[in-house]
């Protein structure tokens, strides 16, 4: 029997003043670990309309999608979920962050600027998120196991 597809995701790599935006996402539980914005892809949409969505929808902001920062591949060792993270470089064209805005699909929590020297004191992945936020160029991070 053959494993499904790895799963394709759009992220969000959005600095303010020089801090990187990030969100807890988990829809069942709560968990001290951050990502970056963003999700799934849905079929016949381009990945940048694709993640302007997944970014008003988790944070109520309006981004311009620029060129890709990195990409990210994770896995469950023991099991067959298998995702491919694009990471691309934003910018926030409209609205701010605010404690009152609810993800419609319930999954991200909170969302929190956080600044390069912040990163040290949370949990977050991929493990090259720092570098390819706050970096040029696009960065490859292979296959590393999931984090829950």
């Amino acid at each position: 029997m053959s494993k499904p597809s790895p799963r394709l995701a759009a992220r969000a790599l959005i600095l303010q003043d020089n801090r990187l935006l990030l969100v807890n996402a988990f829809r069942t539980t709560v968990s001290d670990l951050w990502c970056a914005p963003g999700g799934g892809v849905e079929r016949g949409a381009s990945l940048p309309a694709n993640l302007a969505r997944e970014v008003y929808e988790e944070t109520g902001l309006t981004v311009t999608v620029g060129a890709p920062a990195l990409v990210n591949e994770f896995h469950d060792p023991h099991g067959s979920f298998h995702q491919v993270d694009i990471y691309f470089r934003c910018t926030i064209t409209a609205g701010q962050i605010s404690s009152n805005w609810r993800d419609p699909e319930g999954i991200v929590t909170e969302r929190r600027f956080f600044s390069r020297a912040g990163l040290a004191a949370i949990r977050f992945k991929p493990d090259s998120l720092a570098a390819a936020a706050w970096g040029e160029g696009i960065l490859y991070d292979p296959l590393e196991p999931i984090v829950r």
